[in-house]
């Protein structure tokens, strides 16, 4: 059940910006709950997949996701792992081909609607840490603090790059930076909920920073945010 009083952060950004590792780094510092909406897109991607639904079935889709059975959790290293029904599927979720038919799915009213419930259902004390696209323009529009991160295009498919190869997974670098911006225009096109900062998001631009820079800015905002709230 959401819990209103309990404090947000949201996180939004374009895809490689950076704001997965952040987002975790930051909510395991403040000790909050932590919702990677990104995840609930590939989950009904890759769900779609094993089902033979094709990408433009939207009143299946929205069917698909509302009945999704999903569950986080980490491993004894930390490691977030994302579970659909008994089945571990962090790593199939995390190919380029299951973000490509995220980007789709997430452009569809059905599916958006039938995870909204959803991921407000991650409000809970003592707060949450809310990292994706629209979080604090349309899931989360009262969150003490907003920030939108971006990252140049080429920054940005370096990340992944680097991220796939860690992980065992060969992808073509070239090819990671033509799926990045195909992304960025369809998720900046889209008429439901398009990519772009809130309008009272700090945006962050992380092309420079180090992880350790960039979460010490945000964590900054976060207490700075906190004792304003204490002295109203």
């Amino acid at each position: 059940m959401m819990d209103n009083q309990a404090p947000v952060l949201t996180i939004d950004g374009p895809s490689g910006s950076g704001k997965g590792t952040i987002s975790r780094r930051v909510a395991e510092i403040l000790g909050w709950h932590l919702l990677d909406s990104g995840a609930l897109y590939r989950l009904v991607a890759l769900s779609a997949s094993q089902e033979a639904i094709t990408l433009d079935a939207e009143a299946a889709l929205g069917q698909l996701a509302a009945r999704m059975d999903v569950r986080f959790d980490a491993d004894e290293n930390a490691e977030e792992r994302i579970w659909l029904g008994s089945k571990d599927v962090t790593r199939e979720i995390r190919t380029e081909d299951c973000g490509i038919g995220a980007s789709h799915v997430a452009a569809l009213p059905a599916v958006r609607q039938a995870l909204i419930d959803l991921q407000k259902d991650f409000r809970k004390l003592p707060g949450l840490v809310a990292d994706g696209r629209d979080m604090g323009e349309r899931i989360f529009p009262d969150a003490e603090v907003k920030v939108f991160l971006i990252a140049t295009p080429e920054e940005r498919a370096k990340r992944r790059h680097k991220q796939l190869k860690d992980k065992g997974i060969d992808v073509s670098l070239p090819a990671l930076s033509r799926d990045i911006e195909d992304r960025d225009r369809r998720d900046s096109e889209r008429s439901i909920a398009p990519l772009r900062p809130a309008s009272d998001a700090r945006v962050l631009d992380s092309s420079t920073m180090s992880i350790d820079e960039v979460t010490r800015t945000v964590l900054d905002w976060v207490r700075e945010r906190s004792g304003e709230s204490q002295q109203n």
